[in-house]
């Protein structure tokens, strides 16, 4: 039978401890409430124009650089365009019923 120091113990004590609460920190759950603003459709709506916007500068830059056709190019130029007209008529509407 082994037999631990006093110093071995209180380590070995810390150390599971250690790893309990550190288990505990990675693996319990945040109420999604507690975790940030809530997002409104306005705002999401928003946060959506600037990713097409986003995509569509990253579009023309690939295209001036030759990794799309003229075809491919102008096929998924114009679904950008037309989900941010989409988008955009969606805001004009949240923004006008807010007024």
């Amino acid at each position: 039978m082994s037999h631990y120091t006093s110093a071995e113990l209180v380590t070995w004590i810390i150390s599971s401890l250690g790893a309990a609460a550190l288990f505990v920190f990675v693996f319990y759950p945040v109420d999604a409430a507690e975790a940030g603003e809530e997002k409104t459709r306005l705002l999401y709506l928003h946060e959506r124009k600037d990713v097409i916007y986003e995509n569509l500068r990253d579009l023309n830059f690939e295209h001036k650089a030759g990794k799309f056709t003229e075809a491919d190019y102008e096929a998924m130029r114009a679904g950008l365009e037309a989900e941010a007209a989409r988008v955009l008529a969606e805001i004009d509407l949240w923004e006008s019923a807010k007024a």
